[in-house]
């Protein structure tokens, strides 16, 4: 079950963050705000659930 704070990757193809791996920060219905960080930058992007995997950390 993915609840803020989970570690999560974004397995959609057709999406340029595929792959990546950030942390939930609040889910609002079928969508969750998800934080990318990355060295210098940090990106807070709406995601759907579906396309969200459950990392182990």
């Amino acid at each position: 079950m993915i609840l803020p704070g989970s570690t999560v990757q974004v397995a959609d193809p057709k999406s340029i963050y595929n792959g990546y791996r950030g942390f939930v920060q609040r889910i609002s219905g079928s969508n969750a705000a998800v934080l990318f960080e990355g060295g210098n930058w940090d990106k807070l992007v709406t995601i759907s659930l579906k396309t969200l995997t459950e990392v182990a950390v």
